[in-house]
């Protein structure tokens, strides 16, 4: 066996034991293709108000421009599909799955530096850094040529035997590891349920989401408030939404994730439409502390709240 085999051996060994379902292994390279797709999905001002998206565009397409000397970029995939039902009814208020535990960013960035320092114990010095959808990589574009999965006509990352409920995260690396095969194959056939679901049309082509017109992008990356063309349109969810997600068929799959962490906080199971709206910035502390829905703070959420109401 050679050195760069018996190392993606090892990576992919110690993801495993560290919970992570799938681990991907690509040539860290510039992404040409992807380059001319990036440009026009932001010259057509996709990102609407999320600036930050336009920013740092060599980064994006080239991960040695993020690590020293990156030879490597290893795509790993780790499940929040709930373990509990979740509110669903027509009348309740929704949050996107994801965002009812803790937040992902430090529960999965704690397992890539642990992952990282394993690495550095068992091959020896490596330079390289993690990524948990906290800087310019271009995450699943990474993970297709990793073999992982492909993209869905939602854009999303699918997978054939868990569906998308899923978060992607990334080592780079300046070691050099044999590439797995990326996915060329498209699974999505002729099936449009995603595109045909979405309320607000924010699905302009197969694998291109307008992100301005996305629910998710009105509850969380806008701002200001939102615009009254998109009154009655977001199907009672007051941060994020799973609209598309729900309805592919490749999330029948998906099976409950086995991260204590993503335990919805208690109190979240009780809250009633009436506490949602009469939420308290006490209340909004308690049981947000640690979660991704501190990002859009109360006054964003009443905001939303509010723009729910007939």
């Amino acid at each position: 066996m050679s050195l760069p085999d018996k190392y993606a051996s090892i990576i992919k060994s110690i993801s495993k034991g560290l919970g992570f379902e799938f681990c991907g292994i690509a040539k860290a390279k510039f992404l040409e293709k992807e380059a001319p797709l990036l440009e026009n999905w932001l010259n057509k001002n996709y990102h609407g108000q999320m600036a930050y998206m336009a920013n740092h565009f060599d980064k994006r397409l080239d991960p040695t421009l993020l690590v020293d000397g990156a030879k490597t970029v290893v795509s790993l995939i780790y499940n929040y599909y709930p373990i509990e039902k979740l509110p669903s009814g027509p009348e309740d208020l929704k949050l996107a799955k994801y965002a009812y535990g803790r937040d992902y960013h430090f529960v999965i960035k704690e397992k890539l530096n642990a992952m990282l320092s394993v690495l550095q114990k068992e091959i020896g010095e490596i330079g390289g850094r993690a990524f948990v959808d906290s800087a310019p990589v271009m995450e699943r574009q990474w993970a297709q040529r990793s073999g992982i999965g492909w993209l869905g006509k939602n854009s999303l990352l699918l997978n054939r035997s868990m569906g998308s409920f899923f978060f992607l995260a990334e080592l780079i690396i300046d070691l050099e590891v044999t590439p797995d095969i990326p996915s060329t194959k498209d699974y999505c056939g002729s099936c449009t349920r995603c595109v045909d679901a979405c309320p607000t049309d924010a699905i302009t082509e197969a694998g291109v989401v307008d992100g301005s017109k996305c629910i998710s992008y009105f509850t969380i990356e806008l701002k200001e408030e939102l615009p009254l063309s998109a009154k009655g349109k977001f199907e009672n969810w007051m941060f994020g939404c799973d609209i598309c997600q729900d309805v592919c068929p490749w999330n029948r799959f998906a099976k409950p994730n086995r991260e204590p962490k993503f335990l919805p906080h208690p109190d979240l199971k009780n809250m009633t439409v009436k506490d949602w709206e009469e939420i308290t910035a006490e209340t909004f502390g308690k049981i947000f502390q640690k979660s991704a829905v501190k990002r859009t703070k109360l006054q964003g959420l009443k905001r939303n709240i509010d723009f729910l109401k007939p």
